[in-house]
């Protein structure tokens, strides 16, 4: 069965052109030209993957993904933005966006990116299945057959970026990874996207996994380097 992608945006120039290339490369299309229908459709369709406008009438794509994210939505989201500004690129991530893109945008880039992020639903990492299917970690529990992290008994609210990053951190304890090997092994891009993402999507890691976000102790920072997993002390 082809994968879906929505695509949202209010100029009806750029979705012909996107519909074209993305069916072009195999997928299946649907579209909407303002935030509320495409919340809508994101809600009632659910496809595989969200190109989503920030400039939409009606709702914001700010707004339409903040509101997935909090249903529980975990469709992959890229941001589609004519905007420049740092602020705005960073604002989007902190609300649930998996990546963006800038227009004018490469086709080949955004085809690319859409892939990496849909490459990601399609199945378990592989080391999944070969290992072991829990990693415990004083009071967390990392459950590799549900995809599940777990903190004194509860389940933590992670969306499947975030549990990819803390999988992969914590299967390689103590050992600084920088932000371009986790961009590659986590958001599995061929190449080197914003590390800014990387950033953010550790600091909303953080807020969930962390007693204290502000003094981690699990997801730690290698000033200059990388991040890495420590399991806190047993002391």
């Amino acid at each position: 069965m082809k994968k879906r992608v929505l695509i949202v945006d209010d100029e009806k120039a750029i979705v012909d052109i996107l519909e074209f290339n993305l069916q072009r490369d195999g997928y299946d299309t649907l579209k909407a030209y303002d935030g509320p229908e495409g919340l809508r459709m994101a809600r009632e369709e659910n496809p595989d993957l969200v190109l989503l406008d920030v400039m939409l009438p009606g709702m914001d794509g700010f707004e339409v993904c903040r509101t997935l994210r909090a249903e529980g939505s975990d469709v992959p989201i890229v941001m589609i933005t004519a905007r420049e500004e740092e602020t705005d690129k960073v604002f989007g991530l902190e609300n649930g966006a998996d990546d963006y893109v800038t227009k004018p945008f490469s086709m080949r880039e955004l085809l690319a990116r859409v892939k990496a992020n849909m490459r990601r639903t399609l199945a378990p990492a592989p080391e999944a299945a070969e290992g072991g299917s829990e990693l415990r970690m004083r009071d967390l529990i990392l459950d590799e057959d549900r995809r599940i992290v777990v903190k004194n008994g509860r389940e933590i609210d992670l969306t499947q970026r975030e549990y990819e990053l803390v999988r992969f951190l914590a299967r390689n304890p103590g050992k600084v990874i920088s932000r371009q090997e986790l961009m590659s092994e986590v958001w599995q891009y061929a190449y080197y996207g914003d590390l800014r993402a990387v950033d953010v999507a550790v600091r909303r890691l953080r807020e969930k996994l962390e007693d204290n976000p502000a003094e981690p102790c699990y997801v730690r920072t290698k000033r200059g380097v990388g991040y890495y997993f420590q399991e806190p002390s047993k002391e």
